[in-house]
């Protein structure tokens, strides 16, 4: 539930935290009895924890398709991402996997830990998704079968420019956006957003992801595999690998507040998306990734941390996020002090720093606009409150009682 001394220094993120544990818990206890169901979901909180618990809220029907879904995708994910798999061999199986998911028998090994046991029972999913209705199995196999193409074309081409960088992102997350609006609209509780949109939705999510993934994905064994595009990083270093170096550290940062402003452009068009949508567990669903995103964001902006390990949200502020994204006003909330949070990193200096306040100052603007940024707890703000240390103490007895129960005699 998060180190004790993040619990020390925001008390507040305890109660969202054994909330989040609780709620986490009762989701793996909901894991059907049928033996494919059952390893779909208990492969779904393998893979994505996050997300199996998201998806929980979601009707039976909706979230059946939501999940085998998401493992379809993940498990294409995981032969793009093997670089141990030759391309004459992944380039096929890519352009081929939609008929797959067809097959009850077919499987394919490759990826490591839960991923090459998703691939090596990969007929799990195949049963499961045979159950699905017709017109969540026709979402599905046409995704598929389009983000298997572009990944075919990306293993062979190097993302050069920013609409290449655009380009990819779309088949490996902006055709996520569009299936899963086809399936809201499929499920009869939505209508069907506009292409545009729900390709932002994923968009903004992929380019949090490959900012954030920076030292991951350049170190990868045996070979990297990047998709920073040559047309931002090429104005700081000549390699790409060279941002790691610490004598390059302030042509990093600068090539990194590159990286982060060119994201910000998906966020107006994620809000329109967002303040379409009528069903409160969809809402919820689509919202907290999203805010996830925006505060990643936020973390990762002039900080050199991103060339030296692991940049991500704290655990109660993770708990928070889930906790507080209930309504659009929330959402509205979130951005604004996420994005005021980064506006006041930016470095006057900074090469790109007209153009990132530029876009903050939008995004800013639609959530005043929005008239609801008095209706919700910020996330970044600390609640003054009387109660702090009384939490911090209470903090330290549970710790004690928690270390004496652990001791060699056992409970006193």
């Amino acid at each position: 539930m998060g180190s004790l001394g993040a619990l020390v220094k925001h008390p507040d993120d305890f109660y969202p935290l054994l909330k989040l544990k609780m709620a986490s818990r009762h989701a793996e206890r909901q894991i059907p009895s049928e033996p494919h169901w059952a390893f779909c979901f208990s492969m779904l909180h393998k893979v994505s924890r996050s997300f199996a618990l998201v998806i929980q809220q979601l009707d039976t029907e909706l979230k059946n398709a939501v999940c085998i879904f998401y493992l379809v995708l993940r498990a294409l994910d995981t032969v793009e991402d093997d670089t141990s798999v030759a391309t004459d061999i992944k380039v096929p199986i890519l352009e081929e996997f939609y008929r797959h998911i067809y097959d009850r028998d077919w499987h394919f090994s490759c990826g490591t830990k839960n991923y090459k046991v998703l691939m090596d029972e990969f007929h799990h999913v195949s049963t499961a998704f045979l159950e699905l209705e017709k017109g969540y199995q026709e979402a599905i196999e046409d995704i598929t079968k389009r983000m298997g193409a572009g990944m075919a074309k990306f293993i062979c081409k190097e993302v050069e420019t920013v609409g290449d960088y655009d380009e990819y992102c779309h088949y490996v997350a902006g055709l996520v956006g569009l299936g899963l609006s086809k399936l809201f609209h499929a499920c009869g509780t939505e209508d069907l957003a506009p292409d545009t949109l729900s390709n932002s939705m994923g968009l903004f999510l992929q380019k949090t992801n490959i900012i954030r993934d920076y030292l991951e994905d350049i170190n990868e064994i045996p070979k990297s595999r990047m998709f920073w595009p040559r047309q931002i990083w090429g104005k700081y270093v000549n390699k790409l690998e060279d941002l790691k170096y610490e004598e390059n550290s302030v042509k990093a940062v600068q090539c990194l507040n590159d990286m982060v402003t060119n994201a910000l452009i998906h966020v107006d068009d994620c809000l329109k998306y967002m303040s379409a949508l009528r069903d409160p567990a969809i809402f919820r669903f689509c919202a907290i990734p999203q805010v996830m995103a925006i505060g990643t964001l936020a973390l990762c902006y002039n900080n050199i941390e991103v060339f030296r390990g692991v940049v991500k949200m704290r655990r109660g502020l993770t708990a928070k996020v889930i906790d507080r994204t209930n309504t659009m006003a929330d959402v509205y909330g979130a951005f604004y002090d996420f994005s005021c949070m980064l506006k006041a990193k930016v470095d006057k200096n900074d090469p790109c720093a007209q153009k990132t306040s530029s876009r903050l100052d939008s995004i800013l603007k639609t959530c005043r606009d929005s008239g609801v940024l008095n209706e919700r707890k910020s996330y970044i703000i600390p609640n003054q409150t009387n109660y702090t240390p009384l939490l911090a103490v209470l903090l330290f007895i549970l710790l004690a009682i928690t270390l004496a129960n652990r001791g060699p005699n056992g409970p006193n």
